[in-house]
């Protein structure tokens, strides 16, 4: 009796080992599978970093150019008010000599 025991108590510690061996067997693959889900994981930020950075640049770029469009726009605004002034200039110019040109007429 003690001897079927001691049978049926190796058998199950055997059978304990066996599927310890299996379930770490599991985790290891486990292990290996998050190792390499991780890995796609830093490449993929990577990938995306160097959008990020793209992005960022193209913004820089964009508002350096709309700087340029912005000063172009207020020289030309600064040339029309120059342009209008002279015209005024112009027209009272050209007002006082055909007023000038109606008293010489006259004489």
């Amino acid at each position: 009796a003690l001897a079927q025991r001691s049978a049926e108590a190796a058998r199950e510690i055997k059978n304990l080992i066996s599927a310890s061996t299996t379930q770490v067997g599991e985790g290891v693959k486990l292990v290996a599978a998050t190792g390499q889900a991780l890995e796609r994981i830093v490449t993929q930020v990577a990938e995306i970093n160097a959008v990020v950075t793209n992005i960022a640049a193209s913004a820089h770029e964009q508002s350096t150019g709309l700087d340029q469009v912005n000063t172009a726009v207020n020289q030309m605004d600064q040339v029309t008010q120059q342009n209008a002034a002279m015209v005024e200039e112009s027209t009272a110019a050209s007002h006082s000599l055909a007023q000038e040109t109606d008293a010489l007429a006259r004489q």
